[in-house]
């Protein structure tokens, strides 16, 4: 079996273009994976996380944009072209809750969804996980009201969430 420690190490060794390509499903921005990548060595989980968030937050709007495009709208199966067959993979598995809602849901979360893009300029991103589709709706609904500068806020902290855990899928593969 091999171990979060063992795949952080190996990934450690990997020439700069390959650890880019291996870790960006895990957020979707270039530009976040390019800096994990320079940010190496990580002793451990704990300092790939919190390198990780701070490389994130400190990222441009145009950065954190990218990895928003990177995902598939909550109640859809289709990621942009640009995501990779894993982040696809991750994101049906978070958002799995909610494909097995009733049709008056879907309906709702994409009307939702589409008041949401208008509104915003971008897709409506939760960390969805362990989230049932009443739920992310009623998120959604409340985050509608925010103002642009809260939503982003809002948007790089669910990307963050998101992150993260995509980082402890990643090392468990």
């Amino acid at each position: 079996m091999i171990t979060a420690s063992r795949v952080l190490a190996d990934w450690n060794l990997l020439n700069d273009d390959v650890a880019v390509a291996a870790i960006l499903p895990c957020c979707g921005s270039t530009r976040w994976a390019q800096d994990m990548v320079s940010a190496r060595p990580f002793s451990d989980e704990q300092d790939l996380s919190e390198r990780s968030d701070a490389i994130w937050l400190h990222l441009s709007p145009q950065d954190w944009d990218e990895a928003f495009r990177s995902h598939p709208r909550i109640g859809e199966r289709k990621a942009a072209a640009t995501a990779s067959r894993k982040s696809t993979e991750w994101s049906q598995q978070e958002q799995s809750r909610v494909e097995a809602s009733s049709s008056e849901v879907l309906a709702a979360l994409a009307r939702g969804n589409h008041l949401y893009e208008e509104h915003f300029g971008r897709i409506f991103l939760v960390c969805a996980s362990g989230k049932s589709s009443a739920e992310i709706l009623e998120i959604l609904e409340r985050r509608l009201m925010n103002d642009a500068q809260t939503e982003l806020r809002e948007a790089v902290e669910q990307q963050r969430q998101i992150i993260r855990l995509r980082l402890r899928k990643w090392l468990g593969a």
